[in-house]
């Protein structure tokens, strides 16, 4: 089910909203559940380039959560591409500001499961470690961009590893993944630790060739 497709009989995102503004706290929780998974998709894309997971999920929530506090139903949009444009312009705000930090350690570990939000709102921790392989603006700024480094990255994988990006960039847990490709979580990690050193490769070199 897509992120804002509702099961019959559940409240709209924009009831939701509505009820998040006046405070009800329940109302908030379930938007976070119900964007938890686009979140993760918004962030993966910028993961492979060199980020740290955990803190772009955490980001990304943050940005999830300005969308549902400051979402006015009156405007054309609908509240799922209000959602993910905060959440785009919120990690993509975080890639930058890391990408100018020259203090901030690099930290290349990922952990088997995304943790769901769980950090103040109006925090504003850019810990997101990023490798300067490359300006991330350049790489994930347009989708064109996007979609040009994925089909030539494609060339470079094996057919398992290119299962697992697509899969994992549809937003799916290291544990679905593993249940479709009928492996196991620990061999999902590895592939995608796997993908991104041919995407560093990749980056750092200018051009596709075997590994």
């Amino acid at each position: 089910m897509k992120a804002g497709q509702n099961p019959s009989g559940s409240d709209s995102d924009e009831v939701l909203c509505g009820r998040a503004a006046a405070g009800d706290r329940v109302a908030e929780e379930r938007l976070v559940i119900r964007y938890n998974r686009l979140v993760r998709v918004c962030a993966r894309p910028y993961f492979l380039a060199g980020g740290d997971s955990e803190d772009l999920i955490q980001e990304g929530m943050v940005g999830l959560l300005a969308a549902i506090r400051e979402y006015d139903p009156s405007k054309a949009a609908s509240f799922r591409t209000y959602a993910e444009v905060c959440i785009k312009n919120r990690l993509l705000s975080v890639i930058k500001a890391a990408a100018r930090d020259k203090h901030t350690p690099l930290n290349n570990s990922v952990s088997f499961e995304t943790p769901l939000f769980c950090g103040n709102g109006d925090r504003y921790a850019y810990r997101a470690s990023v490798q300067h392989l490359e300006d991330p603006e350049e790489i994930f700024l347009s989708r064109e961009a996007f979609r040009e480094r994925m089909e030539a990255l494609m060339g470079q994988l094996s057919g398992f590893e290119a299962n697992v990006l697509r899969l994992y960039l549809t937003g799916l847990s290291y544990s679905e993944i593993a249940a479709e490709v009928k492996k196991s979580p620990k061999s999902v990690d590895n592939a995608v630790q796997r993908i991104r050193r041919k995407l560093a490769q990749q980056s750092s070199s200018g051009d596709v060739s075997e590994s």
